[in-house]
């Protein structure tokens, strides 16, 4: 510590000094020792309440059935089917899905070549594209999104395979007259 100045030998302020000292001096205690931050503004990936979404990486590729009780978040390529009906699913910019997909909530950023049933929501962000038909009973397009296939939303959305359109009534003659032949 120098009496005249503030500033030791090394040119450096004796206050930010003593700081400096002092956090390697408590990083080294193991009560200052603490868990990283978690959360989206921290590079983890993003949380629903208090339990943490799975994610498979960028770099991950994975062939067959996904199926779980958990948030997912695809950032990698998957083929197969993806069943997760009680959670949140998540493919994000990297991801590239071919697969049929059904789960509560999906939220489409990167690509997706089948099918997508939303129990409670489907969101297409801007950047997601949609190769397949889309069934939710809520539906949130961002400008710039693009659904190649047919949309329906009802009250059940991915609740079971899509209903097989009724046939048509058959064709009835003019009221009051003759019945016309029919071409």
């Amino acid at each position: 510590m120098s009496l005249f100045g503030g500033k030791r030998r090394d040119g450096e302020p004796e206050a930010a000094a003593t700081a400096l000292g002092d956090q390697k001096r408590d990083a080294d205690h193991p009560a200052a020792r603490t868990q990283p931050a978690v959360g989206p503004g921290a590079g983890n990936p993003p949380m629903r309440g208090d339990s943490e979404m799975a994610n498979i990486g960028k770099s991950i590729s994975i062939k067959g059935d996904l199926t779980g009780e958990e948030d997912l978040v695809i950032e990698g390529k998957v083929e197969g089917k993806v069943d997760l009906p009680q959670s949140e699913l998540t493919i994000g910019a990297n991801g590239h899905v071919k697969a049929d997909v059904h789960a509560k909530a999906v939220t489409v950023v990167g690509r997706v070549a089948g099918n997508v049933n939303g129990s409670e929501r489907v969101e297409v962000q801007a950047t997601g594209v949609v190769d397949g038909d889309v069934r939710a009973p809520r539906l949130i397009v961002q400008e710039g999104a693009r659904i190649n296939g047919s949309i329906q939303m009802d009250d059940k959305g991915g609740a079971g395979a899509i209903k097989q359109a009724s046939p048509s009534p058959k064709p009835v003659g003019p009221v009051g007259g003759e019945p016309r032949p029919t071409p």
